[in-house]
């Protein structure tokens, strides 16, 4: 189903983009950002280049560029040329932006989401 009444004139030679259903049951969304996504990779490998980040979260490389462009702002991630590569070193005592979760670290946060994804793959494999 369009979201128009009418196909507007932007769309009239685009083509039609094919994406799976999703489930009725199942909303479309993850309970981390694209920004949480981003650090846990960086946190598994600090060499990640931009077109693998984008790979692995299913996201653009301009969304991984934005995405570490914002970090870095915020003094989150510190970016070092080596070579013709980047390497990320992520600052796990900076405190999480929101004020519900202002009392943790990124850190903490990462030590989380790599602990869940350890025993999950102890229970599978």
């Amino acid at each position: 189903m369009s979201l128009f009444l009418h196909q507007p004139l932007f769309m009239k030679n685009s083509k039609k983009l094919s994406v799976a259903p999703a489930e009725a049951h199942e909303p479309g969304f993850t309970y981390l950002t694209n920004h949480t996504h981003v650090l846990v990779a960086l946190s598994s490998n600090a060499e990640l280049r931009v077109r693998d980040l984008a790979a692995a979260i299913g996201i653009t490389e301009r969304a991984v560029q934005r995405i570490l462009a914002d970090l870095e702002a915020v003094d989150v991630l510190e970016r070092e040329k080596l070579g013709r590569r980047n390497s990320y070193q992520i600052r796990r005592q900076a405190r999480l932006r929101h004020p519900l979760e202002g009392h943790c670290t990124v850190g903490g946060l990462l030590d989380w989401v790599g602990k869940s994804a350890r025993q999950a793959s102890q229970k599978n494999g």
